[in-house]
């Protein structure tokens, strides 16, 4: 691996660093279960040991790095049945959380979820995966603060950080760009627009169902001898 020494700019060094290990994990610079020790990723960002090991702790509560018994740091390793177990719970709660949204947002909160997925539509072609992922973490935010109800964030907040690194292969796959646009505009009119629960859990169910089948096959590529799950 060659070094990516991190530029002192005016952001916090712990936060440039974060972002750019983050974002190395999400384009397979490290591979999942690649043990990530301290003093290769010192060398590598020409950063401290109290910088790595604090952005180590933060990707562990993201759910992108696991820390295993005499082994130490590595990055999380999902096999395809546990990243279908995770996105099965996660759609039943955005589900939930769209049908909550269309029936409690504020009219604020409908016109701030419009002007995310426009942004995303307009940019998502040439923007990075990083800008990506942060604009549908915006759009989550949007919707889980809408829902209005503190067990959904609290829960659905723990599912997103366990499966960022699947929601980034699933936008990085070929074609999906595009859908995702239409999903998220699908959810946008039937929650923010029309205010009808029922349509905004389909459009909710739709684009993680959809979501799970492309992030289970580029998985599953990343992972041979691991069968794919059948995805009902």
């Amino acid at each position: 691996m060659t070094g990516q020494r991190v530029q002192r700019v005016a952001a916090p060094l712990r936060a440039q660093v974060l972002e750019t290990l983050r974002r190395d994990i999400m384009a397979a610079e490290f591979e999942p279960g690649e043990r990530l020790v301290e003093a290769r990723l010192c060398a590598r960002y020409e950063v401290s040991r109290t910088v790595v090991r604090e952005v180590l702790r933060q990707l562990e509560s993201e759910g992108l790095v696991t820390t295993v018994p005499n082994r130490g740091p590595v990055v999380t390793e999902l096999t395809p049945a546990d990243a279908k177990a995770l996105f099965e719970v996660r759609g039943a709660l955005e589900g939930l959380a769209g049908a909550l949204f269309a029936e409690r947002a504020t009219a604020e909160q409908r016109e701030l979820m419009g002007k995310v997925v426009r942004r995303f539509a307009r940019t998502h072609r040439k923007a990075g995966l990083a800008e990506r992922l942060a604009m549908k973490d915006e759009f989550y935010d949007v919707l889980i603060a809408g829902a209005a109800n503190p067990i959904v964030d609290s829960t659905l907040r723990g599912i997103h950080a366990r499966v960022q690194m699947l929601r980034g292969l699933s936008l990085q796959a070929e074609g999906r760009g595009p859908e995702t646009v239409r999903e998220l505009t699908a959810i946008h009119d039937a929650a923010a627009v029309r205010g009808d629960a029922a349509a905004a859990r389909a459009a909710c169910e739709d684009h993680v169902r959809n979501a799970t089948a492309t992030a289970l096959r580029e998985l599953a590529a990343r992972q041979p001898g691991h069968p794919e799950p059948h995805v009902g």
